[in-house]
Protein backbone atom coordinates (compact mmCIF):
# COMPACT_ATOMS: atom_id res chain seq x y z
CA UNK A 1 0.00 0.00 0.00
CA UNK A 2 1.40 3.12 -1.26
CA UNK A 3 0.56 6.81 -0.13
CA UNK A 4 1.15 10.13 -1.87
CA UNK A 5 1.91 13.08 -0.93
CA UNK A 6 -0.73 16.44 -1.94
CA UNK A 7 0.80 18.39 -4.76
CA UNK A 8 2.98 21.29 -2.66
CA UNK A 9 1.64 24.74 -3.72
CA UNK A 10 4.45 26.78 -6.32
CA UNK A 11 6.56 29.12 -3.70
CA UNK A 12 5.84 32.58 -4.72
CA UNK A 13 8.44 34.42 -6.57
CA UNK A 14 10.64 36.42 -4.95
CA UNK A 15 12.23 38.47 -7.48
CA UNK A 16 13.22 41.92 -7.06
CA UNK A 17 10.24 44.49 -7.86
CA UNK A 18 10.28 46.97 -10.41
CA UNK A 19 11.60 50.77 -9.49
CA UNK A 20 8.38 52.19 -10.85
CA UNK A 21 5.91 49.66 -8.95
CA UNK A 22 7.94 50.85 -5.90
CA UNK A 23 7.60 54.44 -6.74
CA UNK A 24 4.11 54.30 -7.75
CA UNK A 25 3.11 52.52 -4.68
CA UNK A 26 4.65 55.03 -2.15
CA UNK A 27 3.33 57.64 -3.99
CA UNK A 28 0.19 55.97 -3.92
CA UNK A 29 0.11 55.25 -0.08
CA UNK A 30 1.09 58.67 0.43
CA UNK A 31 -1.52 60.37 -1.37
CA UNK A 32 -3.82 58.42 0.97
CA UNK A 33 -2.35 59.34 4.09
CA UNK A 34 -1.81 63.17 2.83
CA UNK A 35 -5.89 63.13 2.61
CA UNK A 36 -6.25 61.65 6.39
CA UNK A 37 -3.81 64.20 7.75
CA UNK A 38 -5.53 67.46 5.52
CA UNK A 39 -8.76 66.20 6.98
CA UNK A 40 -7.06 66.11 10.35
CA UNK A 41 -5.22 69.16 9.61
CA UNK A 42 -8.81 71.02 9.09
CA UNK A 43 -10.81 69.15 12.21
CA UNK A 44 -8.28 70.34 14.28
CA UNK A 45 -8.03 74.15 13.32
CA UNK A 46 -11.65 74.74 13.30
CA UNK A 47 -11.58 73.25 17.01
CA UNK A 48 -8.76 75.37 18.38
CA UNK A 49 -9.76 78.41 16.84
CA UNK A 50 -13.17 77.61 17.76
CA UNK A 51 -12.25 76.90 21.55
CA UNK A 52 -12.53 80.23 22.85
CA UNK A 53 -16.15 80.58 21.88
CA UNK A 54 -17.21 77.92 22.79
CA UNK A 55 -15.81 78.13 26.25
CA UNK A 56 -17.58 81.72 27.04
CA UNK A 57 -20.87 80.59 25.12
CA UNK A 58 -23.33 81.18 27.51
CA UNK A 59 -25.80 79.34 25.82
CA UNK A 60 -25.94 75.50 24.48
CA UNK A 61 -24.53 75.56 21.09
CA UNK A 62 -26.03 72.58 19.78
CA UNK A 63 -29.57 73.07 20.86
CA UNK A 64 -30.17 76.93 21.01
CA UNK A 65 -31.46 78.90 18.41
CA UNK A 66 -30.13 82.33 19.78
CA UNK A 67 -27.30 84.11 17.99
CA UNK A 68 -25.17 86.93 19.87
CA UNK A 69 -21.79 86.24 19.48
CA UNK A 70 -20.91 89.03 18.32
CA UNK A 71 -20.24 90.57 21.87
CA UNK A 72 -17.53 90.62 24.69
CA UNK A 73 -19.14 90.17 27.52
CA UNK A 74 -22.04 86.92 27.79
CA UNK A 75 -22.19 85.29 24.28
CA UNK A 76 -25.05 83.11 23.75
CA UNK A 77 -25.04 81.21 20.30
CA UNK A 78 -26.22 77.89 19.08
CA UNK A 79 -26.31 76.16 15.73
CA UNK A 80 -29.65 74.21 16.22
CA UNK A 81 -31.55 76.67 13.58
CA UNK A 82 -28.74 76.71 11.42
CA UNK A 83 -28.22 72.90 11.16
CA UNK A 84 -31.82 72.56 10.76
CA UNK A 85 -31.84 74.58 7.89
CA UNK A 86 -29.03 73.13 6.32
CA UNK A 87 -30.37 69.16 6.51
CA UNK A 88 -33.57 70.53 5.35
CA UNK A 89 -32.41 72.30 2.12
CA UNK A 90 -30.05 68.99 1.45
CA UNK A 91 -33.27 66.90 1.94
CA UNK A 92 -35.64 68.90 -0.40
CA UNK A 93 -32.63 69.36 -2.91
CA UNK A 94 -32.22 65.26 -3.00
CA UNK A 95 -35.48 64.45 -3.19
CA UNK A 96 -36.17 66.57 -6.20
CA UNK A 97 -32.93 65.99 -7.85
CA UNK A 98 -32.08 62.34 -7.20
CA UNK A 99 -35.54 60.89 -9.73
CA UNK A 100 -34.71 63.49 -12.26
CA UNK A 101 -30.89 62.12 -12.17
CA UNK A 102 -32.10 58.83 -12.55
CA UNK A 103 -34.13 59.32 -15.39
CA UNK A 104 -31.93 61.87 -17.03
CA UNK A 105 -29.14 58.67 -16.95
CA UNK A 106 -31.60 56.08 -18.26
CA UNK A 107 -32.59 58.38 -20.84
CA UNK A 108 -28.87 58.78 -22.23
CA UNK A 109 -27.69 54.94 -21.54
CA UNK A 110 -30.67 53.44 -22.77
CA UNK A 111 -33.33 55.35 -24.80
CA UNK A 112 -31.51 58.43 -26.59
CA UNK A 113 -29.53 58.27 -30.09
CA UNK A 114 -25.75 57.68 -29.94
CA UNK A 115 -24.97 61.15 -31.09
CA UNK A 116 -28.02 63.31 -28.97
CA UNK A 117 -26.56 60.83 -25.67
CA UNK A 118 -23.08 62.52 -26.03
CA UNK A 119 -25.02 66.33 -26.62
CA UNK A 120 -27.12 65.77 -23.16
CA UNK A 121 -24.03 64.18 -21.24
CA UNK A 122 -22.37 66.89 -22.50
CA UNK A 123 -24.86 69.51 -21.47
CA UNK A 124 -25.48 67.95 -17.80
CA UNK A 125 -21.86 67.76 -17.15
CA UNK A 126 -21.83 71.40 -18.10
CA UNK A 127 -23.79 72.44 -15.03
CA UNK A 128 -21.40 71.80 -12.72
CA UNK A 129 -18.93 74.18 -14.08
CA UNK A 130 -21.34 76.85 -13.77
CA UNK A 131 -20.14 78.87 -10.55
CA UNK A 132 -22.06 79.23 -7.80
CA UNK A 133 -23.33 82.91 -7.78
CA UNK A 134 -24.48 82.36 -11.14
CA UNK A 135 -27.28 80.00 -9.37
CA UNK A 136 -27.81 82.65 -6.65
CA UNK A 137 -28.55 85.51 -9.43
CA UNK A 138 -31.09 82.89 -11.60
CA UNK A 139 -32.76 82.00 -8.08
CA UNK A 140 -33.14 85.21 -6.61
CA UNK A 141 -33.87 86.78 -10.17
CA UNK A 142 -35.75 84.88 -12.05
CA UNK A 143 -36.67 81.97 -10.29
CA UNK A 144 -38.11 83.49 -7.07
CA UNK A 145 -40.52 85.34 -8.96
CA UNK A 146 -42.02 82.89 -11.26
CA UNK A 147 -42.55 81.11 -7.97
CA UNK A 148 -44.36 83.58 -5.95
CA UNK A 149 -48.18 82.55 -8.19
CA UNK A 150 -47.23 78.94 -7.66
CA UNK A 151 -46.97 79.37 -4.05
CA UNK A 152 -50.11 81.05 -3.54
CA UNK A 153 -51.91 78.01 -5.31
CA UNK A 154 -50.13 75.37 -2.94
CA UNK A 155 -50.89 77.87 0.11
CA UNK A 156 -54.96 77.72 -1.46
CA UNK A 157 -55.04 73.96 -2.60
CA UNK A 158 -52.75 72.16 -0.09
CA UNK A 159 -52.25 74.52 2.80
CA UNK A 160 -54.06 71.67 5.07
CA UNK A 161 -50.90 70.18 5.00
CA UNK A 162 -48.71 71.95 7.58
CA UNK A 163 -45.75 71.83 5.04
CA UNK A 164 -47.70 74.26 2.88
CA UNK A 165 -49.71 75.99 5.28
CA UNK A 166 -50.04 80.17 4.65
CA UNK A 167 -49.12 82.66 3.98
CA UNK A 168 -46.58 82.02 1.83
CA UNK A 169 -43.69 84.74 1.42
CA UNK A 170 -44.31 87.80 -1.13
CA UNK A 171 -40.75 87.01 -2.27
CA UNK A 172 -40.33 83.52 -2.15
CA UNK A 173 -37.07 83.58 -0.74
CA UNK A 174 -38.01 80.23 1.15
CA UNK A 175 -36.08 77.14 2.19
CA UNK A 176 -38.17 75.57 -1.13
CA UNK A 177 -36.77 78.35 -3.48
CA UNK A 178 -33.24 77.25 -2.09
CA UNK A 179 -33.78 73.91 -2.68
CA UNK A 180 -34.59 73.76 -6.01
CA UNK A 181 -31.52 75.94 -7.07
CA UNK A 182 -29.35 73.21 -4.71
CA UNK A 183 -31.53 70.73 -6.89
CA UNK A 184 -29.75 72.09 -9.95
CA UNK A 185 -26.87 72.14 -8.83
CA UNK A 186 -26.20 68.86 -7.63
CA UNK A 187 -28.42 67.12 -10.48
CA UNK A 188 -24.60 66.53 -12.22
CA UNK A 189 -23.11 64.69 -9.46
CA UNK A 190 -26.23 62.15 -9.08
CA UNK A 191 -26.67 62.03 -13.20
CA UNK A 192 -22.39 61.10 -13.59
CA UNK A 193 -22.48 58.21 -11.40
CA UNK A 194 -26.07 56.78 -11.93
CA UNK A 195 -24.80 57.27 -15.79
CA UNK A 196 -21.60 55.34 -15.10
CA UNK A 197 -23.23 52.30 -13.40
CA UNK A 198 -25.74 52.00 -15.81
CA UNK A 199 -23.10 51.56 -17.78
CA UNK A 200 -21.52 49.02 -16.00
CA UNK A 201 -24.61 46.60 -16.03
CA UNK A 202 -23.29 43.17 -17.44
CA UNK A 203 -24.71 42.41 -21.25
CA UNK A 204 -25.56 39.21 -20.17
CA UNK A 205 -28.29 40.42 -17.76
CA UNK A 206 -29.79 42.78 -20.02
CA UNK A 207 -30.15 40.55 -23.00
CA UNK A 208 -31.36 37.53 -20.37
CA UNK A 209 -34.36 39.74 -19.45
CA UNK A 210 -34.85 40.97 -22.95
CA UNK A 211 -34.28 37.10 -24.09
CA UNK A 212 -37.18 36.57 -21.64
CA UNK A 213 -40.11 38.65 -23.10
CA UNK A 214 -39.07 41.62 -20.94
CA UNK A 215 -40.46 44.82 -22.09
CA UNK A 216 -37.15 47.16 -22.26
CA UNK A 217 -38.72 48.98 -18.88
CA UNK A 218 -38.86 45.79 -17.86
CA UNK A 219 -35.27 44.99 -18.33
CA UNK A 220 -34.06 48.02 -16.07
CA UNK A 221 -36.77 47.92 -13.69
CA UNK A 222 -35.03 43.57 -13.23
CA UNK A 223 -31.62 43.98 -14.83
CA UNK A 224 -30.08 47.50 -14.21
CA UNK A 225 -31.50 49.03 -11.18
CA UNK A 226 -30.91 46.64 -8.75
CA UNK A 227 -27.44 46.32 -10.38
CA UNK A 228 -27.21 49.88 -10.43
CA UNK A 229 -28.73 50.38 -6.17
CA UNK A 230 -25.23 51.00 -4.86
CA UNK A 231 -23.88 53.79 -7.38
CA UNK A 232 -27.64 55.80 -7.36
CA UNK A 233 -27.32 55.83 -3.42
CA UNK A 234 -23.59 56.78 -3.24
CA UNK A 235 -24.27 59.51 -6.21
CA UNK A 236 -27.24 61.29 -4.62
CA UNK A 237 -25.12 61.28 -1.00
CA UNK A 238 -22.01 62.69 -3.13
CA UNK A 239 -25.03 65.41 -4.16
CA UNK A 240 -26.16 65.96 -0.33
CA UNK A 241 -22.53 66.54 0.36
CA UNK A 242 -22.10 69.25 -2.41
CA UNK A 243 -25.72 70.75 -1.22
CA UNK A 244 -24.73 70.91 2.58
CA UNK A 245 -21.62 72.88 1.86
CA UNK A 246 -23.11 75.41 -0.84
CA UNK A 247 -22.80 78.62 0.25
CA UNK A 248 -23.27 81.49 -2.06
CA UNK A 249 -26.24 80.53 -3.70
CA UNK A 250 -27.87 79.81 -0.39
CA UNK A 251 -26.75 82.88 1.27
CA UNK A 252 -28.22 85.38 -1.75
CA UNK A 253 -31.97 83.64 -1.55
CA UNK A 254 -32.52 82.98 1.83
CA UNK A 255 -33.37 85.80 3.95
CA UNK A 256 -30.47 86.28 7.28
CA UNK A 257 -33.32 84.87 9.59
CA UNK A 258 -32.62 82.69 12.23
CA UNK A 259 -35.84 79.71 12.89
CA UNK A 260 -36.85 76.57 13.08
CA UNK A 261 -39.39 76.18 10.73
CA UNK A 262 -40.78 73.54 9.03
CA UNK A 263 -43.17 75.21 6.40
CA UNK A 264 -41.38 75.64 3.41
CA UNK A 265 -43.57 78.73 1.82
CA UNK A 266 -42.56 81.18 4.23
CA UNK A 267 -39.23 82.67 5.30
CA UNK A 268 -37.28 81.93 8.50
CA UNK A 269 -34.73 78.99 7.81
CA UNK A 270 -31.12 79.48 7.07
CA UNK A 271 -28.27 77.04 6.85
CA UNK A 272 -24.93 77.37 8.49
CA UNK A 273 -22.84 77.82 5.21
CA UNK A 274 -25.32 80.88 4.18
CA UNK A 275 -25.08 82.65 7.50
CA UNK A 276 -21.07 82.25 7.94
CA UNK A 277 -21.36 84.10 4.35
CA UNK A 278 -23.73 86.74 5.56
CA UNK A 279 -22.08 87.46 8.69
CA UNK A 280 -18.47 86.77 8.35
CA UNK A 281 -17.97 90.57 7.47
CA UNK A 282 -19.68 92.11 10.52
CA UNK A 283 -18.17 89.24 13.35
CA UNK A 284 -16.49 91.15 16.46
CA UNK A 285 -15.50 89.76 19.65
CA UNK A 286 -16.55 86.12 19.81
CA UNK A 287 -18.07 86.63 16.29
CA UNK A 288 -15.34 84.83 14.13
CA UNK A 289 -14.60 81.92 16.67
CA UNK A 290 -18.50 81.30 16.65
CA UNK A 291 -19.20 80.87 13.12
CA UNK A 292 -15.57 78.85 12.58
CA UNK A 293 -17.75 76.80 15.42
CA UNK A 294 -20.63 76.22 12.94
CA UNK A 295 -18.29 75.40 10.36
CA UNK A 296 -16.73 72.72 12.17
CA UNK A 297 -20.43 71.43 12.73
CA UNK A 298 -20.62 71.63 9.13
CA UNK A 299 -17.80 70.11 8.55
CA UNK A 300 -18.90 67.09 10.50
CA UNK A 301 -21.84 66.73 8.73
CA UNK A 302 -20.72 66.56 4.98
CA UNK A 303 -17.50 64.32 5.94
CA UNK A 304 -20.07 61.83 7.46
CA UNK A 305 -22.65 62.01 4.32
CA UNK A 306 -19.36 61.42 1.85
CA UNK A 307 -17.77 58.82 3.70
CA UNK A 308 -21.58 57.23 4.00
CA UNK A 309 -21.55 57.43 0.64
CA UNK A 310 -18.04 55.52 -0.27
CA UNK A 311 -18.74 53.19 1.88
CA UNK A 312 -22.17 52.39 0.42
CA UNK A 313 -20.68 52.47 -2.90
CA UNK A 314 -17.65 50.16 -2.09
CA UNK A 315 -19.74 47.73 -0.20
CA UNK A 316 -22.26 47.57 -3.51
CA UNK A 317 -19.25 46.97 -5.78
CA UNK A 318 -17.83 44.53 -3.29
CA UNK A 319 -21.27 42.70 -3.84
CA UNK A 320 -21.56 42.66 -6.96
Amino acid sequence: MTTTDAPKAAPPPTGKRRMGDVVFAGTARGSGILILLILAGVAAFLIVQAWPSLAANTANFLTSQAWEANVRESPAFGVAALAFGTVLAAAIALLLATPVAIGIALFIVYYAPRKLASLLGYLVDLLAAIPSVVYGLWGIGFLAPQLVPVYEGMTRYLGWIPLFAGPASTSARTILTAGIVLAVMILPIITAMSRDVFHQVPQGHREAALAMGATRWEMIRLAVLPFGKSGIVGGAMLGMGRALGETMAVAMILSPSLAISWNLLQSGNQTIAGHIALQYPEATGYGVSALIAAGLVLFAITLVVNMGARYVVARGNKES
